[in-house]
């Protein structure tokens, strides 16, 4: 999905002020985490709906901790601009530090002098290179490469009625994430799904390449109908394309189904609509809430971040896989039910 989260509708920034370090009290029984806690919660951006509501989820668990969250970062996504924000959060004596790392590489240096402070140092929704990841204790990730593909192919069957061809609208045919996604799709629909196949009996000829441009998205999305005119559904895993195949369908009554990754502020009027039964993306909110419990458990070392470590956030456990990694689970889903709860959010 390459649609940057800073052209969605802007959220207005909470920026929160540096305090001086306070005493922490003792552990609470429930959690075994101190309470107290002083958090530096450092956005990629903070003038950005989809990172407001990263902070909401935030905010949310350091009320749960009775601990001491400021959303602070500045107005552009850079490294440099971040490098500013960690290095004050040093200067102030933060117990941990949560970032969405704008630069994968500038920020580390940074961390790292944190890390050497005492500090604990969580990244969330953006991690550090993967030769860095020793420069933070764990990243909270979506979810599994594999799964946001298979998600999708769940979602196309349920409204195709698990019957009948199905084609991808990709983004470029160079985008990573799109294809490993896309890699994942493949065997998984014709194995879990016997009476579904891909358009043209093969992987390979089922995808378009929209290059998340809308014109050319909405014209692979006719290209399908086409070439194909009796599809029974069609998979974009890109915000680009997922919006412009639901507006095209709307547009011509079409009954092609129509599935994929979607901002819920986007998609709102096709889900209440019932243009699209089902979108997904992960969820901002989760990815904050779930990154202060892991702070919290780290800070209390009852966490350590290693492969096969676990914490507990809310009512889940998350465990650490290689790479430093604790996915969040499955991408969640958007549908009519729902979406009213995530369209102003981001």
């Amino acid at each position: 999905m390459q649609k940057k989260f800073t052209r969605i509708a802007v959220a207005t920034a909470i920026v929160g002020a540096l305090f001086a370090t306070s005493v922490v009290a003792p552990a609470s029984a429930a959690t075994g985490i101190k309470t107290g806690l002083r958090i530096a919660v450092i956005p990629k951006q903070v003038n950005s709906g989809y990172f407001e509501a990263w902070n909401k989820g935030a905010q949310k668990a350091c009320k749960e901790l009775q601990a001491k969250c400021d959303f602070i970062g500045g107005t552009k996504a850079t490294g440099a601009v971040q490098v500013q924000f960690i290095n004050k959060a040093i200067q102030k004596k933060y117990d941990a530090i949560i970032v969405a790392a704008a630069d994968q590489n500038a920020i580390v240096p940074s961390l790292k002098k944190a890390q050497k402070a005492g500090i604990i140092v969580i990244t969330s929704d953006a991690d550090v290179a993967a030769a860095s990841a020793s420069a933070r204790t764990v990243t909270i990730a979506p979810s599994e490469a594999s799964r946001i593909g298979t998600a999708e192919v769940d979602w196309a069957a349920e409204a195709a009625g698990k019957k009948g061809t199905v084609a991808i609208l990709s983004a470029a045919a160079t985008a990573a994430n799109q294809n490993i996604w896309i890699a994942a799709m493949g065997p998984y629909l014709t194995s879990k799904y016997p009476n579904m196949k891909w358009v043209g009996g093969s992987l390979d000829k089922a995808i378009f390449y929209g290059d998340d441009d809308t014109t050319k998205s909405t014209a692979q999305f006719n290209a399908i109908l086409s070439q194909y005119p009796d599809v029974a559904a069609i998979i974009a895993p890109t915000t680009v394309g997922v919006l412009a195949a639901a507006a095209e369908k709307k547009k011509k009554n079409l009954s092609v189904k129509v599935t994929g990754l979607g901002l819920p502020s986007e998609m709102a009027p096709y889900l209440k609509d019932g243009t699209v039964e089902k979108v997904g993306l992960w969820n901002p909110i989760d990815l904050g809430y779930v990154a202060i419990y892991a702070a919290g458990h780290a800070k209390a070392k009852t966490f350590t971040g290693k492969t096969g470590s676990s914490f507990k956030a809310g009512t889940k456990t998350y465990k650490v896989v290689a790479g430093g990694i604790a996915y969040l689970g499955d991408p969640f889903t958007f549908t009519k039910s729902n979406i009213a709860t995530f369209e102003k959010v981001y």
